[in-house]
């Protein structure tokens, strides 16, 4: 035992250098797990949105939805969803899905509402972009065209 302490103390660096490594590689998850909300994929989320009344929030940026967005979606920037969260008092009990592009900012979006005391928060993992892949609808906003009658 001692030839062992011996060698690490001897190479401390390669050992500090295997410590950074190990944070590196399940930090993120054990961040994640204390932080409170899960991160789940696309087909997990169609499940939560179909069988289990879930609300979708989408924290990107007024320009970025433009370009489309899932149905349904509450769209409230990441900026201003401190001041806006009143808005999403009535869905605390129900599990909340939080997407924005490609799933970081909506990692904060579910950071804030955890300390808002939602309980059952979500995060879209790869965001929209994963959503696009998956090939789901989404829903661009502009004018509803109405069928011309004969």
């Amino acid at each position: 035992m001692s030839q062992y302490i011996e060698f690490m103390t001897n190479r401390w660096e390669l050992f500090l250098a295997l410590a950074i490594i190990l944070i590196m590689l399940f930090g993120g998850g054990i961040l994640r797990r204390l932080k409170g909300y899960k991160e789940i994929d696309v087909s997990q989320a169609v499940l939560m949105l179909n069988h289990h009344d879930a609300v979708i929030v989408d924290v990107r940026d007024d320009n970025e939805v433009a370009q489309g967005h899932i149905i349904d979606a509450i769209h409230i920037p990441l900026g201003k969803l401190a001041e806006r969260i009143g808005e999403l008092e009535q869905y605390k009990d129900r599990e909340v899905i939080v997407n924005c592009r490609s799933g970081h900012r909506s990692a904060s979006g579910c950071g804030r509402l955890r300390k808002e005391g939602f309980e059952k928060v979500y995060n879209l993992k790869g965001g929209i972009m994963a959503w696009q892949s998956a090939n789901l609808p989404l829903k661009k906003p502009g004018k509803s065209k109405k069928r011309k009658e004969k």
